[in-house]
């Protein structure tokens, strides 16, 4: 699995949404900075309910600091749909059930869980200039704190 750098260009994607489709070209032209593209392995768990409350209550700030937020984990629309209206999300989440922008995106593979080596998603967090390269590639990120640290490297928290 490679995984992706700083300086690289970000891989397209056109994924499902609750709301129809979501397209990173499409993002990247509405944004003012860029996008922040996030991967998770659970709808509804207690790690990626934390984190996907973090950037619901960060949206504001980072739409105003010129980013959207795309969360993409291998869930079906229709579990997307209850962690949304469950949790008042308020950026889209998209489906990836066949893992294919995961992959692409080196968010799945190989890692460990409760001590074993298992395959799965990644927790990573990407950021997407207007250029279409990345700026920021995080892969194993902890939910709890991720989005504060994200602010500050994307100098919206000092």
């Amino acid at each position: 699995m490679a995984k992706l750098q700083e300086g690289d260009l970000a891989p397209e994607f056109t994924l499902q949404t609750i709301d129809g489709s979501v397209s990173l070209a499409d993002e990247l032209e509405k944004a003012d900075k860029g996008v922040v593209v996030y991967f998770y392995p659970k709808a509804m768990t207690p790690g990626c309910t934390t984190e996907a409350c973090d950037f619901r209550d960060s949206e504001n700030s980072l739409k105003g600091a010129g980013y959207t937020v795309i969360g993409i984990s291998p869930d079906s629309v229709e579990s997307l749909q209850k962690f949304v209206d469950r949790d008042n999300l308020n950026f889209p989440l998209a489906s990836d059930p066949e893992r294919e922008v995961l992959e692409a995106y080196g968010a799945f593979g190989e890692k460990k869980n409760y001590g074993k080596i298992v395959q799965g998603v990644i927790r990573s967090t990407f950021v997407v200039g207007k250029d279409g390269l990345i700026s920021s590639a995080q892969y194993n990120v902890k939910a709890t704190g991720h989005v504060g640290r994200l602010r500050k490297i994307l100098g919206i928290d000092s």
